[in-house]
């Protein structure tokens, strides 16, 4: 997988961790300047995990995307696995849900980047023609966060542990240096602010954090536009092919095989929910809590 993107709507601290020794800061460079280019954005994600790119969407924009995404922070529940802090509120679905967020996702630097970077191309034989495609990256989760005063931090993690991911599979999230027998400590994190309308770019598989919160009264929200390798998906549709209105009428292993249930620990979330148990209120020895 590659969730390569993190677009900020708000000041926001983020502790993500780098490859073999973690730079004292991460590179920072204007989105609106001409030396800003695509090849220059990816060999520094290349050489240190992630980029922060200042001014990626407007402060209007990132003004409209709050707006938009207010009433589904406000109405989060609590994550009952405790991955997320209690403090945390979350917003999912984003492209159904803000007009802004759509327009965050088509983003023109950020897209370059994540077409270079998460695309996938491959050669096969088709009888003696040999054929060559590239697939493009789609969409894997879009996910706000408002982190709210005395917000305490989220523990380190690499976003394609999702995805079962090893070594040799890189870059299913775009690979790095580290493998996962490498464990992250809290001191090796390097600390990131942003201001609205500006981002980091980062590898799915660089260990990091949501900040904690020390302020008493201000809220700090962010967006997150995952992206994966295209192929990372069922070859028929399931969903469109066996709707929920035809699935919840099968049975639990049935409903699993088309790809309603969750793939540990988190692969196929709905509103951070088992669509198991969201859809079709099953409860069983195979239900996940999120």
């Amino acid at each position: 997988m590659a969730p390569i993107a993190v677009s900020d709507m708000d000041s926001s601290p983020v502790i993500p961790k780098m490859a073999s020794q973690p730079p004292a800061s991460i590179a920072r460079y204007d989105a609106n300047s001409a030396d800003t280019s695509t090849d220059l954005l990816v060999s520094v994600i290349e050489r240190d995990g992630g980029v922060i790119v200042e001014n990626l969407i407007s402060k209007d924009l990132a003004e409209q995307i709050r707006t938009e995404l207010k009433p589904y922070f406000d109405t989060d529940k609590v994550d009952r696995s405790g991955f997320f802090p209690t403090t945390t509120q979350r917003a999912t679905g984003l492209l159904g849900r803000s007009a802004g967020c759509v327009e965050l996702a088509m983003n023109k630097t950020y897209i370059d980047v994540a077409n270079r970077i998460v695309s996938s191309t491959y050669s096969y034989w088709d009888g003696q023609t040999e054929e060559t495609v590239t697939s493009k990256p789609i969409i894997s989760s879009t996910v706000g966060f408002r982190v709210n005063p005395g917000g305490k931090q989220q523990c380190l993690h690499r976003d394609d542990s999702d995805y079962h991911t090893r070594n040799i599979d890189m870059p299913a999230m775009i690979g790095h240096l580290w493998g996962p027998e490498r464990c992250p400590l809290d001191e090796e994190a390097v600390p990131i602010e942003l201001e609205p309308g500006s981002a980091l770019i980062f590898l799915g598989n660089m260990y990091h954090a949501g900040g904690g919160n020390t302020t008493k009264d201000q809220a700090r929200e962010t967006v997150g536009i995952f992206l994966c390798k295209s192929y990372l998906r069922p070859a028929e549709n399931q969903f469109l092919m066996v709707s929920p209105e035809i699935a919840k009428h099968l049975p639990p292993q049935a409903q699993r095989l088309l790809g309603y249930g969750i793939s540990l620990p988190s692969v196929g979330f709905v509103d951070y929910q088992d669509p198991m148990r969201k859809l079709f209120g099953v409860e069983d020895e195979e239900t996940v809590d999120m």
